[in-house]
């Protein structure tokens, strides 16, 4: 992560509450992957959503980020990031933008994210937010992410951040043999 256009005050902001989240919402409900603990650590959650909500930023539960829609609570962001398995050498089809934490820490263990956003003015925000953050490995489309991004793939892990009936059979067909698909 580097910091194109938020100050260090910025980032640093929420430290104690950062690390308190590690520790209270991953370690002890379970969550082992040291490098998963270790990017959430050093991503600032307040930065993703809605300036009166950053106070409540760390703590476990799901928020809102606008157009009915909410950024998951951190051990769920912990928990799927763990299941993916990642090594740093991965290209990862994430479902479901949202404001852009989960990317981010797909993007700090993974080699290149590509992400897509059904809604544009959600997927805008987190593009620019992630940009500002300096991740340069995250690529963006803003379409219906049940069918995937075909040209891209094959991917070897696929996160889709929200829940739905039945995984979408063209996700299925994008994904590595031996890649993992993580849903809610």
């Amino acid at each position: 992560m580097h910091l194109n256009n938020f100050t260090e005050s910025d980032i640093q902001k929420f430290t104690g509450q950062r690390r308190k989240m590690i520790e209270t919402h991953l370690v002890n409900r379970g969550i082992k992957d040291l490098s998963v603990m270790e990017a959430m650590s050093r991503i600032p959650r307040h930065l993703f959503v809605q300036e009166s909500f950053q106070h409540q930023a760390y703590g476990d539960h799901p928020l809102p980020i606008g157009e009915n829609q909410t950024i998951s609570q951190p051990y769920i962001v912990g928990l799927m990031t763990e299941a993916l398995r990642l090594t740093g050498k991965e290209r990862i089809l994430e479902i479901g933008t949202g404001s852009g934490y989960q990317t981010a820490v797909l993007a700090e263990l993974a080699e290149q994210v590509f992400t897509i956003e059904r809604i544009k003015s959600i997927g805008l925000s987190a593009q620019k937010r992630l940009g500002q953050l300096g991740y340069a490995n995250v690529v963006f489309k803003i379409f219906d992410g049940t069918y995937g991004w075909r040209d891209q793939g094959p991917y070897d892990g696929i996160l889709i951040a929200a829940g739905a009936p039945d995984v979408p059979q063209a996700l299925l067909e994008q994904l590595k043999d031996s890649g993992r698909l993580i849903a809610p």
